[in-house]
């Protein structure tokens, strides 16, 4: 890695800390790492009535760089509507979503591997979320 060269996340110290912190995750290649992103928008326009859309995209990383930022891989996971921004209240909208990461990274979920014609328990980390300021004093609240 050279100082000051842009490199995909995926090939950042991040990850590289990640793996030797936790082996037992990434010894199976099939396991997911993920990136959430959300941010608020009025899909109305500025000048209609208030209202606030929240979409909440997860993000494989495991893909190479030129796929995994393209727009079939990224999985809208839930939307969050209201009249305002859910501020303090993102918590509550996202406990479910929490629950299943947590559930997916502690136990995993048997799942199917068709190139291999076998089943296997996959797990998912999430690793990282991307916001702008003001959504991530939100999602880190």
């Amino acid at each position: 890695m050279v100082d000051g060269v842009m490199v995909h996340p995926s090939d950042g110290e991040a990850l590289k800390h990640f793996n030797s912190v936790h082996p037992h995750f990434s010894v199976e290649s099939r396991n997911v790492r993920l990136g959430l992103c959300t941010d608020g928008f009025n899909p109305f326009g500025s000048f209609a009535a208030p209202y606030s859309c929240w979409p909440v995209i997860l993000m494989v990383y495991n893909l190479p760089p030129g796929m995994c930022m393209r727009s079939e891989f990224m999985f809208l996971s839930m939307v969050i509507p209201g009249s305002s921004s859910p501020r303090r209240n993102i918590d509550v909208c996202l406990r479910p979503l929490i629950d299943e990461l947590t559930q997916l990274w502690s136990f995993g979920a048997l799942t199917y591997d068709i190139s291999r014609k076998q089943n296997f328990v996959i797990r998912a980390a999430l690793m990282w979320t991307i916001n702008d300021f003001p959504s991530y004093g939100m999602v880190s609240s």
